[in-house]
């Protein structure tokens, strides 16, 4: 059985690491079909809009798409399309393994941790008011559904990958209805999973502690915007964003993702690490159920890491994508 996979490039760095993953893909024979859509500056140059109705209504109909990064103004411009993408296919659960990888030297070598991130709500929702001139408001939206099923995607992914413990993290002590909520609703979700502990940690003192020793965590709930303030935080110790894959799911819906950004500066230059696309791209082979498919490309990677020859830039060596992509490819024969 075959699966047809809506290919989105992206922006700036994405379309080279894309086709990176596409390419380890195909060497690794798994039955995929690519279907190409625009998302992002790239679709709003074409379509007018950074989130056209033919790219939604492709990852309705096929239920899993592999997406590069895309790029969103500061201070203006289109709204994120990856805030539109996730609210209109409501993907209301971002999952992202940290691991270390053999061969990329930091200061911890046995981090391994999954931060699960709610990502509809609150800050990060993009609701923002002027309510009069010179005067802004930033609307954190919370809901008891929304609190409830992210707090359940933690546990269940924590069930499935026999995880030992959820720590959720958060302001309830000052933003009390609101983080609060977030806090109650896991707590109560954890009564249904003894046999995983469930933890909370304010948010600040959580980054303290990760990076003074992430091996204490394991599963990480965190509402919206810190979410992706520590996902990233986490990423650092490991080697950094070009390393770590992610994965936005809804009940039907799921789109894969590296954790980094579209890096134009670095667009067309042939250096960005692939690691996290092709990473990706193995959560979405495994999601699909090609599990020994998603594991020769990780050996591949594991082995071509571990020679230390082949590095992109970011990692210290000056291999190009290509380079590195071609490596992966060869490890696999």
């Amino acid at each position: 059985m075959s699966h047809t996979v809506v290919l989105i490039p992206g922006d700036g760095i994405g379309p080279e690491v894309i086709q990176a993953a596409v390419s380890v893909v195909q060497a690794s024979q798994a039955p995929i079909t690519w279907e190409t859509h625009a998302l992002g500056l790239q679709a709003l140059h074409k379509h007018g809009t950074a989130v056209p109705e033919e790219t939604l209504s492709a990852i309705t109909k096929h239920k899993v798409a592999l997406k590069g990064p895309t790029t969103t103004p500061s201070g203006g411009g289109h709204t994120s399309a990856n805030v539109q993408l996730r609210q209109q296919l409501n993907l209301y659960a971002c999952i992202r393994p940290v691991l270390s990888l053999p061969g990329v030297t930091t200061r911890y070598s046995n981090v391994d941790l999954v931060v699960v991130r709610e990502n509809m709500q609150g800050l990060y929702g993009g609701r923002e008011v002027e309510v009069t001139k010179g005067v802004n408001v930033a609307m954190k939206v919370v809901t008891q559904q929304g609190c409830q099923r992210i707090a359940q995607a933690a546990f269940t992914y924590a069930k499935q990958h026999k995880r030992r413990r959820v720590t959720v993290g958060h302001k309830a002590n000052i933003l009390k209805t609101n983080d609060g909520m977030l806090l109650k609703q896991t707590q109560q979700t954890a009564k249904q999973y003894p046999d995983i502990a469930c933890d909370d940690r304010l948010i600040d003192a959580l980054c303290m502690q990760l990076v003074q020793d992430p091996t204490h965590f394991d599963v990480l709930l965190l509402p919206n915007l810190y979410g992706d303030i520590v996902s990233d935080l986490c990423a650092g110790l490991v080697g950094g964003l070009g390393l770590v894959p992610g994965a936005n799911l809804g009940n039907d819906v799921a789109v894969f993702e590296a954790v980094h950004g579209s890096a134009p500066d670095l667009a067309g230059r042939n250096c960005a690490n692939p690691v996290a696309a092709i990473q990706s791209a193995c959560l979405l082979l495994q999601h699909l159920g090609y599990h020994q498919h998603a594991d020769r490309i990780q050996t591949a990677v594991h082995c071509v890491l571990k020679q230390e020859q082949i590095r992109t830039p970011d990692l210290g060596g000056n291999a190009s994508t290509t380079d590195f992509t071609q490596a992966v490819v060869e490890a696999m024969d």
